[in-house]
């Protein structure tokens, strides 16, 4: 079963109906022992990196999350800063992150905007995969709904799955092993973001 991670943060209720239409067995966990039964694993996540640590810290879920993704390898997809709580550390914050990829979190360097282009990046763009076998498989073209003014820069550029471009190239999907991750929002991506999350139901 797919489980969602409920502990305050994320479009929970977005993902839920989705897999609810694609007929895939989907349930949030607000518990370590709801989140034991998971097969996959869902860490959505909205606003400042800070608070969603903190919220997850004190969820109760946090130890079983780690030994559940590094220890058992079940697959998880963290999706906006359900992603970037994955990296070691946030500009956006003082708090450490999940470590679960090499990686850091870096405000967007707007000495490269042009006119067009300022922040939050908010809106439609393109993702350009790097591998179409796994999240982006049978995914022509995919455009996806972006709401951040942080981007994720993973340490080895292999661990890149797909980049995007807003005055910089950039990382908007990752993937270490059993662990993906998302900069985008696929609960708000229609056609595109059901079929990623159909692939990662089927991986």
């Amino acid at each position: 079963m797919i489980r969602i991670v409920k502990y305050g943060l994320g479009n929970v209720a977005a993902f839920a109906n989705i897999y609810r239409q694609l007929n895939i067995e989907c349930s949030t966990a607000e518990t370590a022992e709801e989140l034991e039964s998971a097969s996959k694993i869902i860490l959505p996540g909205v606003g400042a990196f800070d608070w969603a640590m903190h919220l997850l810290d004190q969820s109760g879920m946090r130890n079983c999350l780690d030994d559940m993704v590094l220890n058992r390898k079940v697959p998880v997809l963290g999706v906006c800063v359900g992603m970037q709580m994955m990296a070691n550390s946030s500009e956006e914050g003082s708090l450490p992150g999940l470590r679960w990829i090499d990686a850091d979190v870096r405000r967007f360097d707007e000495s490269q905007f042009t006119d067009r282009t300022h922040l939050p990046h908010m809106g439609w763009s393109t993702a350009h995969p790097s591998d179409e076998k796994t999240l982006f498989r049978d995914m022509p073209d995919p455009r996806f709904y972006f709401l951040h003014s942080y981007l994720f820069a993973p340490h080895r550029p292999q661990d890149t799955l797909a980049h995007t471009d807003y005055g910089t190239r950039f990382a908007s999907a990752v993937q270490v092993d059993n662990i993906f991750g998302v900069q985008f929002h696929p609960e708000k991506s229609h056609q595109w973001g059901i079929k990623l999350l159909q692939n990662f139901a089927e991986l």
